[in-house]
């Protein structure tokens, strides 16, 4: 049977589109009947995937009238070169995969240009370029390897850039917090002062960083710590309308949290329906109270004024300028598994394995029964599954999901704390307690000893959730023949070229529904199917979408935007070389 990508209706797509190679088994099972929500989501997620792909520009003339369209400006100058280097690389190039970077840089074109760059040229570590050439500026003693990363990744892209300087985010937790006043104005600015001048007025070359030669480097910004009230200040960056902006912090966390059972607007029939929305603490008051970022992040130094500042992930409500993870780019096996990806679907196990530290926050005898890891490895102990099943009782971190919302077989009978007895294998290797003294947690909590990626993967089902920020596995995980099953509440440069339920399954973070998925991918073949389906075609869209090459991409088109909004001409600034020749 042809797959959807080698029969004559979608004839834009090369061979080699990743997808095309996956199981089809699923469907051919399913053959249009939905008889679980997860049916109309799976089906949802692939067409969305198909209308995304017919955006695809082959060639750097359409790429260049899709991105006008699109962003209502003309390309940066050198996006004939970026472009070049995407068709070299077999990159997909789809304009709606960078969204992000307008999101981002956005709000800098209500800030003067001569200010931007000299702010960036300021700060304590910083990848800069230089008539070609990239080094990296900051004192990294005792420091994570991170600064070393980025700068060679853009180093990549270096010959092709203007002077450029990009400050980057050495720690983990995200940084910027500016108020949604601020940050609404400044949009506005930038929405009304798009322009597009004639060709024949367009200044085709950056003008460089001349401007700021010679004068003295900025402040850094007022940085705030303020470990108890993170959650106020990023509620301040929602919109007046928000859910949360009205709610103010935990005041006391001994308290066990409070799940809210109703179905919330980002999901359909208890499951995820918009990840966009689903990963937002703007529309989930309640995540002030499930997530250690609000209650006690491990550090915090949060600002908020708008300053140039790079980073791996940050909250939707932050303001970074989002690059690639700097652990995604390192080799180390830690996070990828090395060269090793799993064995094939058939000869994996049924089971469902989680290894890594209590990191999220500080947590202490009063709040760790609110941090997300914490909460996944106790929902995941058969044993303490089944005496809720029993008593029908609540666990430190948890309650069962009702059964009217999830109603199926095993949670009816009483059985999910003896399948998951059977199937998980979830485990801290490391309890982290702020204090060094762990009594409070170990009678919930066994070490256990730490298992390789590589080992992991011989499991189906693997979940990932956030540690003090963004999980730096989650790219090996999509690259694993294992099916990744994603909580978050961190933003990354990948969010808008991954789908959800095509190439990846997604949890809410409370996990409330994450016993249904499971029940769904193991429950009979028609779930298995599906679950080899989704983890066979985000693992192939992986080895196309996720590459080092696409990362180099992605910074690379983050920093021709960056530094337009550096220069002084930056109204004018454009590549128009492919509306000229048309003139000729």
């Amino acid at each position: 049977m042809l797959s959807r990508y080698q029969g004559d209706a979608i004839g834009i797509f090369h061979p080699e589109t990743p997808t095309a190679h996956a199981s089809t088994e699923y469907f051919d099972i399913v053959n249009g009947t939905h008889t679980h929500p997860l049916d109309s989501l799976i089906e949802g997620a692939r067409n969305h995937l198909d209308s995304l792909l017919l955006k695809r520009s082959e060639d750097v003339a359409s790429a260049a009238k899709r991105y006008r369209e699109r962003r209502g400006r003309h390309p940066p100058p050198g996006f004939d070169k970026w472009a070049e280097y995407a068709i070299k690389h077999k990159a997909i190039i789809v304009e709606d995969f960078f969204d992000r970077v307008y999101k981002d840089i956005a709000p800098f074109w209500a800030i003067d240009p001569t200010k931007i760059a000299r702010q960036a040229t300021s700060y304590p570590w910083v990848v800069r370029t230089r008539k070609g050439e990239t080094t990296g500026v900051g004192n990294t003693e005792g420091r994570v390897p991170w600064l070393q990363l980025w700068t060679e990744l853009v180093e990549e892209a270096g010959p092709y850039l203007p002077d450029v300087d990009m400050p980057t985010n050495m720690m983990d937790e995200s940084r910027l917090l500016v108020p949604w006043e601020e940050i609404n104005k400044m949009i506005t600015v930038e929405t009304k002062g798009r322009t597009m001048p004639l060709p024949s007025d367009v200044v085709r070359e950056y003008s460089g960083l001349q401007h700021i030669e010679g004068m003295d480097k900025m402040a850094e910004p007022k940085w705030i710590h303020d470990l108890n009230k993170y959650w106020d200040y990023a509620r301040a960056c929602c919109a007046p309308h928000a859910p949360s902006r009205n709610l103010p912090a935990l005041e006391d966390p001994s308290l066990p949290p409070q799940f809210p059972f109703a179905d919330a607007d980002y999901s359909w029939k208890g499951y995820i329906k918009n990840f966009t929305a689903a990963i937002d603490p703007c529309q989930q008051p309640h995540i002030r109270a499930f997530h250690a970022t609000f209650i006690e992040p491990v550090s915090m130094q949060t600002a908020t004024e708008l300053v140039p500042l790079f980073g791996g992930s940050k909250l939707p409500m932050n303001n970074e300028i989002l690059i690639p993870g700097a652990m995604y780019i390192t080799k180390d096996a830690f996070y990828s598994g090395g060269e090793t990806h799993g064995p094939p679907w058939e000869k994996k196990k049924a089971g469902i394995v989680w290894r890594g530290v209590a990191s999220g926050g500080r947590n202490k005898p009063n709040n760790w029964m609110h941090f997300q890891r914490h909460r996944l490895i106790e929902m995941l102990n058969g044993t303490t599954v089944s005496r809720l099943e029993r008593n029908d009782a609540r666990a430190m971190t948890f309650e069962l999901p009702p059964v009217e919302k999830y109603d199926f077989p095993r949670r009816r009978e009483g059985k999910v704390g003896e399948w998951l007895t059977k199937a998980a294998d979830a485990a801290f290797v490391n309890l982290f307690c702020a204090d060094g003294n762990c009594d409070y947690v170990s009678p919930y909590f066994s070490v256990k000893e730490s298992v390789p990626m590589a080992d992991q993967y011989q499991q189906k089902f693997m979940p990932d959730a956030d540690g003090n920020s963004f999980s730096a596995r989650f790219r090996g995980l999509l690259l694993s023949t294992s099916l990744p099953l994603k909580a978050t509440i961190y933003a990354e440069w990948h969010d808008d070229r991954l789908i959800p339920w095509r190439h990846f399954v997604p949890l809410d973070n409370t996990f409330q529904d994450m016993y249904g998925v499971l029940d769904f991918f193991t429950r009979d073949t028609k779930g298995d199917a599906a679950a080899k389906m989704i983890a066979e075609t985000g693992k192939q869209w992986g080895e196309q979408v996720l590459r080092r090459e696409d990362m180099v991409l992605y910074t690379w088109r983050v920093l021709l935007e960056f530094a337009r909004v550096c220069d002084v001409n930056r109204d004018k600034l454009g590549y128009v070389d492919d509306l000229l020749s048309t003139q000729v």
